[in-house]
C-alpha cells in the first residue's frame, strides 16, 4: 500500500485552503467506531486555549503574546521534527501513554496538573490533516500522508515503530497499529469542536469548571484517570 501513496509534506496555510474536505476519512473512522481526537496538555496551557479559542500549533503559540506568557510546551525539545512545528500533534482514542510518561517528567517540578482535550471526529477531515503512522518525530520510520490512505495506512496489519514492527492483530479497530501515531492537524484548531475535557486529578473536577465558566465556556469535564494510562 504505501508504494501508491503520495508522502505528506507540510503544507502552506495558502496550499491548504485550496484543499477539498475529507469526508471519507470521517466515514471511515466512523466505521471503526472513532468518537474522540485527543490532545494532552496542563491545566495551565488549557487557559490559553479555552481564551485564545484555539488550540495552537507551536508556531502561532509562539506569535501570539497572551498565550505565550501562560504557554508550557509539553516537549521542550522539537528539534527532531522542526519542519512539523505547524501542525498540532494529536492522537486517535487513546493517548501516546509514552509521550505523556515523558512529558509528565519533564514537568515534574512545576506542579501542574493535566487534562485532555477530546474533539469531535470530523476534525480528522479537515483539509491538510496528515496522518502519521508512528511518532512524528521518529526519523526515517514515520510515514505520513493525507486523505483516506494516510487514515487507513494507520491502522494497517503491520506498521514500524520504534525499534520495532508491530502487528495489529485484535486490537480495538478504533486504535491505529501504533499508539504512538500521530494526527498532525495544520495551524490551529478551534474550540468550537471540542466535545469534552477529561482531568487527571479529582479535586480538577471542582476549580477548573470555575475556570471555563470565567472565560464563557461550557464544556462537559469528567474525571476519568484511565484515559491518561
Amino acid at each position: 500500500m504505501s508504494d501508491t501513496i503520495v508522502e505528506a509534506v507540510p503544507r502552506a496555510l495558502r496550499d491548504i485552503a485550496r484543499l477539498p474536505q475529507q469526508d471519507e476519512v470521517v466515514v471511515a473512522a466512523r466505521q471503526r467506531g472513532i468518537t474522540e481526537v485527543l490532545h494532552f496538555t496542563t491545566t495551565k496551557n488549557l487557559v490559553g486555549i479555552i481564551a485564545s479559542g484555539y488550540l495552537k500549533c507551536r508556531n502561532l503559540v509562539s506569535e501570539d503574546h497572551y498565550v505565550e506568557n501562560v504557554y508550557d510546551p509539553n516537549c521542550g525539545d522539537r528539534s527532531r521534527d522542526a519542519i512539523w512545528t505547524g501542525y498540532v500533534n494529536m492522537s486517535i482514542s487513546r493517548i501516546n501513554a509514552w509521550m505523556f510518561q515523558s512529558s509528565t517528567r519533564w514537568h515534574l517540578s512545576d506542579g501542574n496538573s493535566w487534562v485532555v482535550l477530546a474533539f469531535d471526529p470530523v476534525v480528522l477531515g479537515h483539509p491538510g490533516v496528515i496522518f502519521a503512522t508512528t511518532n512524528n518525530a521518529y526519523r526515517g520510520i514515520c510515514l505520513r500522508a493525507e486523505g483516506k490512505a494516510g487514515f487507513d495506512r494507520m491502522f494497517g496489519d503491520r506498521v514500524r515503530g520504534y525499534n520495532r514492527e508491530l502487528s495489529r492483530g485484535s486490537l480495538d479497530p478504533k486504535y491505529p497499529t501504533d499508539r504512538c501515531a500521530e494526527v498532525l492537524y495544520p495551524e490551529q484548531l478551534s474550540i468550537e469542536y471540542l466535545t469534552k475535557l477529561y482531568v487527571q486529578i479529582e479535586t480538577d473536577q471542582d476549580h477548573i469548571p470555575g475556570i471555563l465558566t470565567s472565560l464563557d465556556c461550557r464544556i462537559p469535564l469528567e474525571y476519568v484517570p484511565e484515559v491518561f494510562a
